[in-house]
């Protein structure tokens, strides 16, 4: 139902755009969020967009981040600017009016 892409390596102070492919059966009627987990860590809320495309963004970010949905193409996207090591982790997109995840796709910011 959820299908992330985009992940990859990329050094300090770079850009990534990760993508959110959604089954067209849910895509218009779900908000769906991205949420990430470094290693050893917990799984952490990044950003969310509702249904009508209004969006919130997780205050750590500190506005490197923008998430956005393309609903004629079933997709989300989250665009990441400005990378910092510490934002090395698995980015995961979520539907949680229906629990659903993706399977993730790892984002490694190293030089």
């Amino acid at each position: 139902q959820l299908a992330e892409s985009g992940g990859g390596l990329v050094q300090p102070g770079g850009s990534l755009r990760l993508s959110c492919t959604i089954a067209a059966d849910i895509s218009r009627r779900n908000p769906i969020a991205w949420y990430r987990q470094a290693p050893g860590k917990g799984r952490e809320w990044v950003a969310s967009v509702t249904r009508n495309g209004g969006i919130n963004h997780a205050d750590f970010l500190q506005g490197r981040f923008t998430i956005s949905r393309d609903p004629d193409r079933n997709l989300v996207y989250l665009q990441m600017n400005r990378l910092k090591p510490e934002d090395t982790a698995i980015y995961y997109c979520h539907a949680p009016l229906i629990n659903a995840w993706g399977q993730g796709t790892q984002v490694t910011v190293s030089s």
